[in-house]
């Protein structure tokens, strides 16, 4: 029995993880949730952001699945997301992208991973504003062991999954410095990995070819404002944030979790769509080695994304989160 810390989140959050849940009790996966929460909800009910309980569980657990949680848009707290990564140096975040019969995308034969550094960059939270003069500086902040773990991680993933390309995503002809860092670090990782392709790409090229022939790229690793972008690039081109997953790793914890917004306008109608959290939840089943239940589950997913009539109404649907839950409990059954 695995014990997994839970947060269900804000918004839509409890909704969808109860979906989860209801999946996971079903299949009889060998997991105990030790529930707690952050963010907005768990801030007005009593006044912190990050319980200490939480971080108690995270440190005991060392595995956590995560639900969306609100963070204010140029007001208020720092993302919690962006807090749990530094704190534990997640610095991995890893964001699978993959066309999926019965899921509307412009797209077919897509597969990639991308590999976005996740601690560092601008999103290190070093900022200056001069009142006076009117300017605000953020510092783009770039490590060469950062860039070295991202690196080694991304061509280390390939070579366990039988990935044969990776492809780095950078701005070094702008970023002399910054950028070259990490296109030094990747051709290091490439000569431990001699038996995969090792290609960079300048960013805004790297865009243009995602969306003129994604299904070319299989491992993309990049700093962590590129990668934040091209993450949800990448969702766009196989239907969406609400259908991939995504996880937060570091060399002794790992939070996965849901990577769309909390959907406050929806929450509590039973609209929301839980396939983003479930395969997240389905990432961390095979992080922790449960590999058959894993299988096991996504494929009666995928049966159920088949039919429209199933699913919920992003996909086309008319059935209720609690709904589809239960028509993929139907297929495990089966």
């Amino acid at each position: 029995m695995h014990t997994i810390t839970l947060i269900p989140g804000d918004g839509i959050g409890p909704e969808i993880t109860q979906a989860v849940k209801d999946i996971f009790t079903a299949a009889g996966v060998p997991v105990q949730w030790e529930e707690q929460n952050a963010g907005q909800t768990t801030f007005d009910q009593s006044g912190e952001l990050i319980p200490q309980s939480l971080l108690d569980s995270l440190e005991r657990n060392r595995v956590a699945l995560k639900g969306p949680i609100t963070t204010p848009v140029g007001k208020g707290f720092r993302s919690i997301n962006i807090t749990l990564r530094q704190k534990y140096d997640l610095y991995q975040n890893v964001r699978p992208a993959k066309t999926t019969e019965g899921i509307t995308s412009r797209y077919t034969g897509v597969d990639l991973v991308l590999f976005r550094e996740n601690t560092e960059g601008l999103y290190s939270g070093l900022e200056v504003y001069d009142e006076r003069l009117g300017i605000a500086d953020s510092f783009n902040r770039i490590t060469v062991a950062g860039s070295r773990k991202i690196s080694r991680a991304a061509f280390a993933y390939a070579a366990k999954h039988g990935r044969k390309k990776v492809t780095l995503a950078h701005k070094a002809n702008i970023l002399k410095m910054a950028g070259k860092l990490m296109l030094d670090a990747c051709k290091e990782a490439a000569t431990e990995f001699p038996q995969i392709v090792f290609e960079d790409k300048i960013i805004d090229n790297m865009c243009m070819q995602l969306v003129n022939k994604p299904e070319q790229f299989d491992v993309v690793v990049t700093t962590n404002l590129f990668g934040d972008i091209l993450s949800d690039l990448c969702a766009g081109l196989v239907g969406g944030l609400g259908v991939v997953s995504g996880a937060n790793i570091g060399d002794d914890m790992a939070i996965f979790e849901a990577v769309h917004g909390s959907a406050p306008d929806i929450a509590g109608q039973g609209k929301a769509n839980p396939t983003a959290l479930l395969r997240s939840a389905l990432m961390m089943l095979h992080h922790i080695g449960e590999h058959e239940y894993a299988n096991t589950i996504e494929k009666a997913l995928e049966d159920t994304l088949k039919h429209k009539e199933q699913c919920t109404g992003d996909l086309g649907g008319q059935a209720s989160t609690s709904q589809f839950a239960q028509s993929i409990i139907a297929k495990l059954a089966k």
